[in-house]
């Protein structure tokens, strides 16, 4: 692999692996979780790594077994999703991590709960949110917000970047789960992407990414979306093409996408390392693994990355 390669490889794949083995499918025991993290630290590949994803609720329990102090890790501000309840359940919550901070805390996920009405949208609550986090001096730490996905979430989801945006929030894009229900379509993957890209809302994803490119899972018979199919339609909701944007989503031949000398190349279309670096800090950011074994033993058997 050249020089060139590697720093188109470089852009797309640095830190992009946000590690969640503590999570299903996988759903290790803490311990179990923690020592692989630090294994991959220690890995060939431990550039490809990102943050370890705990929720705030077991902070505790990581402190307890972790093998040395993860540079970052990424919380989880879980809480009770009920509607009602929320906001004392998630101060709760913000008021508990802000209070431990004795070990480093490199960004926020936060799970929104479902509107009450569908007069009613994520302003007031997003707002409330952020002055929740900027009174714990939590604030200035990269945000995700994720808004579940009910029937009307497609329908609000342009407004809903706008609101994230006005608060400085990026979001998160939830890819699948346990069960088919968990998968959101083609067209909703696009609509997310562009829409973040029309707001420059930056983004990670997680659940059901488990491979770089589109594939039918035998164990859920059903097709599921890929990282590299995600990165590349960040690229093209970059330019403004929705159609590119859903076509590579879709597309599930792993022989289109090329990591040339000095781009990375997808049917005609063509971007350098700049290009993708520029995507990388701007959209999509990272996106939650169980598995970091998984992706990079993909990228190295599509030739992405060197063994």
């Amino acid at each position: 692999m050249t020089v060139s390669q590697r720093s188109v490889a470089d852009a797309a794949f640095g830190a992009l692996v946000d590690y969640a083995g503590l999570f299903p499918p996988a759903a290790l025991s803490m311990h179990a979780a923690a020592e692989a993290y630090a294994a991959a630290r220690a890995g060939a590949h431990a550039w490809m790594l990102g943050r370890f994803i705990v929720p705030a609720s077991r902070l505790d329990e990581l402190a307890a077994v972790e093998p040395a102090p993860s540079p970052e890790r990424s919380v989880i501000l879980d809480a009770d999703r009920d509607p009602r309840g929320w906001f004392d359940a998630i101060g709760a919550t913000i008021a508990g991590v802000a209070a431990r901070r004795d070990r480093p805390i490199g960004a926020l996920e936060v799970a929104l709960p479902a509107l009450l009405s569908r007069r009613d949208s994520y302003d007031a609550a997003v707002g409330q949110l952020r002055a929740l986090l900027d009174r714990a001096a939590l604030g200035a730490l990269p945000i995700y917000v994720e808004a579940p996905r009910t029937p009307a979430w497609l329908d609000g989801l342009e407004g809903y970047m706008q609101v994230l945006r006005r608060y400085g929030f990026g979001a998160k894009l939830r890819c699948g789960g346990l069960d088919a229900a968990a998968f959101p379509s083609i067209d909703e993957v696009a609509a997310f992407v562009t829409a973040a890209a029309t707001e420059g809302v930056r983004y990670k994803a997680t659940a059901g990414l488990h491979h770089p490119v589109r594939h039918h899972d035998a164990t859920l018979d059903l097709p599921m979306h890929g990282f590299l199919n995600i990165l590349i339609a960040a690229l093209l909701a970059a330019t403004g093409d929705a159609g590119d944007v859903r076509a590579v989503l879709a597309e599930d031949d792993a022989r289109a996408f090329v990591f040339a000398a000095t781009e990375l190349r997808w049917r005609g279309h063509r971007f350098s390392a700049a290009d993708v670096a520029r995507v990388r800090r701007d959209a999509f950011v990272a996106y939650g693994s169980c598995s970091f074994a998984e992706p990079v033993d993909d990228l190295v058997a599509l030739g992405a990355i060197a063994p």
